[in-house]
């Protein structure tokens, strides 16, 4: 409505202007008078002329629906059981000529019909890689699965075992942020200072008054802190940090910035934002906190045992169908870890690295792809000791688009949109690619000498298809290498490959 108003407005401003300038002035100043403020009025009405028009915002693609109601974009059809599957050769044809190495290296890759499994092309699919991030993929399933999507994690406070001490003890919810709940968001969903002023109010009902010490019981991961398998430089880095059952912003000190160092013990940071908030919080009930945590030490195996200690406050995390999209839009190292060792802790075994692993490939084994071949050094895909095949990665992507299992579904959401959003917000955008924006839906992947894709799209006839793309010994840094999966992608979208 303003740019529609405003050449009015100028014209009255303008009328004006030159009515006083005939009733005060001779005719030449006048005319001097009205060169001039003629000028700044076409210069306000012309952008409206030869400004061009502002880009317009991609729309987020309809199938975010499962896939038996998916709705393609620019015109095609909603996917039905009688839309005609790609040729093999069509689609080989399309795809060899695309998945060209940019100097060193190899891809394999492996596409498939989503509802029939029917494999329309295969280059190595069956080969073991080193997968990168695509093994998030592999942890969003164990989780869903294991924990279930619509779990919450619980982060709670506990009458310490003497007077006036408060454990804050750690339930897997490494999201949390350090002010008030936030329940529309992921991170932060459950906030440590709601939790310190629940705190407080069941210490003023229980009459406590003084000192408080507060203690942080991280003992529910088991083992090393740290893989072996990772390299010291992606954890100075930042890419991943010692793993503990509670984390501020997945162990970031600021959740706007997800680069850079992390937190080297999330579980004391955790401790010491949620004594900061205590202190405040108890100031008006009479309440002090001690300078400085503690971490809480259970009783020993021969000490009597003592009755369950009281639960003074509690706050919940996002679900984990919620998380897991998180995982996969951001591609976050340490969330990844966290939930796969809490998929060990719902399956009965201990949330360690090896328990994490375990959960994994219990999980596929259970829905029926082979594992035999696997190797699994973490649940991140950061160690380059993971070896996955493209093959069991489209099964993977196609057990969760089937709807069998209705508990993947949740995954969904969590694959980047071409284009969009997510790891892939900053891709198809050139001409090779653009027509894959909004339509490719796919996992990325990425290592030094590594890159991989894996996902689904819906083709020209309406056919959903999945496929995996894994790129080992390539050229560190070269731009064609991750233009060559993202145009093979797309050549996928607009296939009719017949």
């Amino acid at each position: 409505m303003k740019e529609t108003s405003r050449p009015a407005g100028i014209r009255a401003a303008f009328r004006g202007t030159v009515q006083r300038g005939l009733r005060a002035w001779p005719t030449a100043l006048l005319l001097a008078v009205i060169v001039m403020l003629a000028l700044p009025a076409a210069w306000l009405v012309a952008p409206a002329f030869v400004s061009p028009p502002p880009a317009a915002t991609p729309e987020v693609p309809a199938w975010h629906q499962a896939p038996t109601a998916l709705s393609a974009r620019m015109g095609l059809s909603p996917l039905t059981e009688s839309a005609p599957v790609p040729l093999p050769s069509a689609v080989a044809a399309q795809l060899d000529g695309l998945l060209k190495p940019d100097g060193d290296g190899s891809f394999t890759g492996l596409v498939q019909d989503a509802l029939t499994g029917q494999v329309l092309f295969d280059r190595g699919g069956s080969e073991s890689r080193i997968p990168a991030s695509n093994m998030k993929l592999l942890t969003a399933v164990a989780a869903l699965r294991a924990i279930g999507p619509d779990h919450r994690f619980n982060t709670k406070v506990l009458a310490g075992p003497a007077a006036n001490q408060v454990v804050l003890t750690g339930g897997g919810d490494v999201l949390l942020g350090a002010g008030e709940s936030a329940p529309n968001q992921v991170t932060g969903h459950a906030g440590i200072a709601t939790l310190a002023t629940a705190t407080v109010n069941a210490l003023q009902t229980a009459g406590t008054t003084g000192e408080l010490t507060v203690l942080v019981d991280d003992s529910l991961f088991t083992g090393p802190t740290l893989n072996p398998a990772w390299a010291d430089g992606d954890v100075a880095a930042g890419e991943v940090a010692p793993l503990y059952p509670l984390a501020l912003n997945s162990a970031r000190f600021d959740p706007a910035v997800t680069t850079g160092p992390r937190p080297q013990d999330s579980a004391i940071t955790a401790a010491e934002a949620f004594a900061a908030q205590l202190k405040t919080a108890g100031a008006a009930a009479g309440l002090t906190v001690a300078a400085g945590v503690e971490r809480y030490t259970a009783p020993s195996g021969d000490a009597p045992r003592a009755e369950e200690p009281a639960v003074l406050a509690a706050v919940q995390s996002a679900t984990v169908g919620q998380q897991v999209d998180l995982m996969l839009q951001t591609s976050d190292n340490y969330l990844a870890e966290v939930l796969g060792r809490m998929a060990s802790v719902a399956a009965g075994e201990p949330a360690s690295n090896d328990g994490a692993t375990g959960a994994v490939r219990a999980q596929l084994a259970d829905l029926g792809i082979p594992t035999d071949t696997m190797r699994l050094a973490d649940v991140s895909g950061l160690a380059l000791g993971n070896q996955v095949s493209a093959r069991q990665f489209a099964e993977v992507v196609r057990a969760i688009t089937s709807g069998t299992d209705t508990r993947l579904r949740a995954a969904l959401d969590g694959f980047p949109v071409a284009g969009l959003t997510g790891t892939l917000d900053t891709r198809y955008v050139n001409g090779s690619t653009a027509r894959g924006a909004g339509l490719v839906r796919a996992k990325t992947g990425t290592l030094n000498s590594v890159i991989a894709l894996s996902g689904y799209v819906v083709d020209a006839d309406g056919r959903l298809l999945v496929f995996s793309f894994i790129g080992n010994d390539l050229k560190p840094g070269a731009a064609g290498n991750r233009e060559a999966l993202d145009r093979a992608a797309t050549a996928l979208a607009a296939c009719g490959c017949r």
